[in-house]
């Protein structure tokens, strides 16, 4: 299966240019993978580039999880991320993301220093 990077992710999400658009929508409708870290990466751009919210990051991402022609890495992991970053939004989903990961490794506790995460049932605060 081929796989996508982080642009063609915040093209399908933002829909912000008609060209590029219409190519990542015609390279993924044979189906495609995202990748955790292109996912991670697409999520801090549209923060800090497209200045989203986390409820509208949340959004792109479930919509990501539930789109027809895309295969996510790990979606189990993703979608509880989700449920942890919407509850905790302060935290971002890429800390959410890395504790769920953790997790499905069976690689608990996640050492952190960072006093939100190590709240989270399976971080451990340093």
């Amino acid at each position: 299966m081929r796989a996508v990077d982080t642009n063609v992710l915040v093209r399908l999400i933002t829909r912000d240019d008609a060209r590029q658009v219409t190519a990542a929508d015609r390279f993924v409708e044979k189906g495609a993978w995202v990748p955790t870290l292109a996912l991670t990466e697409a999520t801090w751009v549209l923060g800090a580039v497209y200045d989203r919210s986390p409820g509208q990051i949340a959004t792109a991402v479930e919509m990501l999880l539930d789109h027809g022609e895309l295969t996510v890495q790990n979606p189990d992991a993703v979608a509880a991320a989700l449920a942890a970053f919407r509850r905790r939004p302060s935290l971002g989903f890429s800390d959410c993301l890395l504790l769920e990961m953790a997790r499905s490794a069976g690689h608990l506790p996640l050492g952190t220093f960072d006093r939100a995460l190590s709240k989270l049932d399976g971080a451990a605060k340093l």
